[in-house]
């Protein structure tokens, strides 16, 4: 079975939240799984476990609480953002290969632009040295998994100095650009799609599909 691998383009966080849970409400046991490729406008999300005093000064950014879990992260334009889809009863993975398996996707797409990245077992996702470069949250309903993981690219990454980034005080984040990268969104996710295809262990066709209905 195929995976359908789709491009939104930028999308309000909401609707595409929304979208996701639906999504994940109605599929059954044939239902492909989706990676969907987008960035959002500006916004603080916080997750489950989030804690009010890792948000230090939001400022005009909104602060949306969600269903995935870890603590707060920051999402803009510039940053790619990737949702996994998928069904892990049938990948038959637990969620800790999920994240190991979009970790090994960004390492490997970091590695195509000579930057050394890794992923750290005490702290989900992708580090260049101390800086981290993409993070990660998952939520898993009925066996499946939404939300995913936000890699930076070329992005103004001051608003991630109003909050402690992942529950993390004094954490330096980092992006492609930043690493020497020449770059941008719609040539990151080319290079990404496939590579998230193999680290999950899908199979794709090689062809994009459009968004969704939102």
């Amino acid at each position: 079975m195929s995976a359908i691998v789709r491009q939104l383009g930028r999308v309000g966080y909401e609707p595409a939240w929304r979208a996701m849970q639906a999504f994940t409400d109605v599929r059954g046991e044939a239902t492909p799984d989706e990676l969907w490729f987008l960035e959002h406008d500006p916004v603080f999300t916080q997750g489950l476990n989030g804690r009010a005093e890792h948000v230090l000064a939001p400022g005009d950014i909104p602060v949306i609480g969600i269903d995935r879990g870890g603590q707060v992260t920051y999402h803009g334009p510039g940053q790619l953002v990737m949702y996994a889809l998928v069904d892990l009863r049938r990948l038959r993975i637990g969620v800790r290969e999920l994240v190991v398996g979009l970790e090994d996707a960004v390492v490997a797409l970091a590695g195509q632009h000579g930057i050394a990245a890794a992923g750290r077992r005490e702290a989900p996702g992708v580090y260049v040295g101390e800086r981290k470069l993409a993070s990660i949250g998952l939520r898993v309903r009925r066996g499946c998994s939404y939300h995913g993981l936000a890699l930076n690219v070329d992005m103004d990454l001051e608003p991630f100095g109003r909050i402690n980034p992942c529950g993390m005080a004094g954490l330096a984040m980092t992006q492609l650009a930043a690493e020497g990268a020449r770059t941008d969104l719609h040539d990151t996710a080319l290079a990404l799609a496939p590579l998230a295809v193999a680290a999950l262990g899908l199979a794709w066709d090689g062809q994009w599909s459009g968004p969704p209905s939102l």
